[in-house]
């Protein structure tokens, strides 16, 4: 009988004494989006349902930064993690993980101590930063792409006002159309240069918002050549009321992707900048068709005539002496 009893506080006594394990990730990544991190920790083998008998400590190299101790119900969090937690009703299912905020997690190891009564274990955690593009690579070529293209659209406009029209078109304009252009040109150079593929910051937002914002100057300077060249038709116009919806679509998307670190609204930026060019396309189409349309310009009959009379008087002078 003794025998039997010795048998059965062996087995309790080392089935208390087992290791607790472990069923969580051992590398988390973190990046510009987050607000919070959660490091996991999470036990598989509980079994008691006692919040007395847990003891969770999470350690950053070495050196405690959030104990939680039961028997005493008491809870010490590091001056330096101000924000670790623990929701403390999840400890008994297991969950023991840790949040941080974004500004106190830093990178590195994190120790997870759990212990239930005389059973332990522990698991490291490594924490690492991911550079998540703002937008995808092809967004990002397209968000460049389109407003160049519209530029180049638009000077093409202008070489043929200067070339077709130039009789329509005063030295003063010309001069104000030509700086207009190389403001515009140089606005979206230092957009794209600051809208280097990579992670949502400050500068890339300020980048994209010169690349965006400024081809409002686009149907300002559309709107000046058509009028320097054959003023408004209905078909002019109709290029500008696109051009503008084009502007639009682009403002919209611009302010909805700058609010946010993960842009969903893409497509919708894109979109307008696609449009603003197909404006500039259309334009640039249908001044060179007017163009090859226009007649050169007649002499006044007075003015052929009059030097047509004295070339005959002269000859006939000449013919008397």
């Amino acid at each position: 009988m003794w025998r039997l009893a010795a048998m059965l506080l062996l087995s309790s006594v080392c089935r208390g004494s087992a290791q607790l394990l472990f069923d969580s990730p051992r590398l988390v990544e973190k990046n510009a989006c987050n607000h919070s991190v959660l490091l996991p920790c999470s036990v598989t083998n509980m079994e008691l349902n006692n919040i007395r008998a847990m003891f969770v400590r999470w350690k950053y190299k070495g050196k405690d930064i959030y104990t939680f101790d039961g028997f005493q119900d008491k809870v010490t969090i590091s001056s330096d993690f101000q924000s670790a937690s623990i929701f403390v009703p999840d400890i008994l299912s297991g969950n023991s993980s840790l949040r941080l905020s974004d500004e106190d997690a830093v990178l590195g190891n994190y120790t997870c101590e759990v212990t239930e009564a005389n059973r332990e274990g522990e698991i490291i955690v490594e924490l690492r930063y991911h550079v998540v593009s703002w937008f995808n690579p092809k967004e990002n070529i397209l968000i460049v792409i389109f407003p160049i293209l519209a530029i180049l659209l638009s000077w093409g406009q202008f070489g043929i006002v200067t070339l077709k029209y130039k009789a329509n078109c005063p030295s003063e304009k010309t001069f104000g159309l030509i700086i207009s252009g190389i403001i515009l040109t140089l606005f979206v150079i230092i957009g794209a240069a600051l809208f280097i593929p990579g992670e949502y910051s400050i500068k890339n937002a300020s980048g994209l918002g010169l690349i965006v914002v400024p081809t409002l100057m686009l149907v300002l300077l559309q709107y000046c050549v058509f009028m320097t060249a054959f003023g408004m038709t209905s078909f002019a116009i109709a290029i500008l009321i696109l051009q503008l919806g084009g502007y639009i679509l682009a403002a919209v998307g611009l302010s909805l992707c700058v609010m946010v670190c993960a842009p969903t609204q893409g497509p919708l930026l894109i979109s307008g900048l696609a449009i603003i060019a197909l404006a500039e396309l259309l334009g640039l189409v249908y001044m060179k068709f007017k163009a090859s349309n226009q007649k050169p310009p007649q002499p006044p009959r007075k003015a052929v005539e009059e030097p047509l009379n004295a070339f005959k008087e002269s000859k006939g002078m000449m013919n008397d002496e």
